[in-house]
């Protein structure tokens, strides 16, 4: 069974790590059943990684793909949660882990930008036309693997050994 890790910072503020609860819900509606859908904070509150990964084996899960719910692709998306979940997926080595890319460059935030501010969509992107390089320079590599022209790859699996990223 697969399973979705949604990790976020964690913060001092109780609504901002309770609205991982509510992110995590929605996610698990739009997935359904067959998918098994939770959360964790890096630091400061819990459920921690560790934590989080424990209730993804305990649902069942034999896959795990964490996605780091942080806009860019800085340290914490790319180095510190990649390995704090290596740390915790040790534990289970029949666990097949992914960590995904954060949220990046996509057609999607910029659709949520607009509607919060209460602008509509003037040009609607086809899904091709939004997977070219928005970076002003054009190079397809400012914003590393988080950018949108970069296509998500079927990662290898990995175990114990170590965490595939996108």
């Amino acid at each position: 069974m697969k399973a979705i890790l949604l990790v976020d910072h964690g913060s001092r503020r109780d609504a901002a790590n309770e609205m991982m609860n509510c992110m995590a819900n929605l996610v698990q509606a739009m997935a359904g059943p067959s998918i098994v859908v939770r959360f964790a904070h890096m630091e400061l509150c819990e459920p921690s990684i560790a934590a989080g990964v424990q209730e993804c084996v305990e649902a069942g899960a034999t896959e795990l793909i964490v996605f780091p719910y942080m806009l860019s692709p800085g340290k914490h998306s790319t180095g510190d949660i990649p390995r704090m979940v290596a740390e915790a997926a040790a534990r289970f080595p029949q666990l097949v882990v992914r960590v995904t890319s954060a949220f990046g460059v996509h057609e999607k935030l910029g659709e949520l930008i607009l509607g919060r501010a209460g602008l509509p969509v003037a040009n609607p992107l086809t899904s091709e036309a939004a997977s070219r390089c928005w970076h002003s320079s054009g190079s397809g590599e400012a914003c590393g693997d988080a950018c949108r022209c970069h296509p998500v790859s079927e990662p290898a699996a990995t175990t114990r050994a170590g965490i595939a990223a996108d």
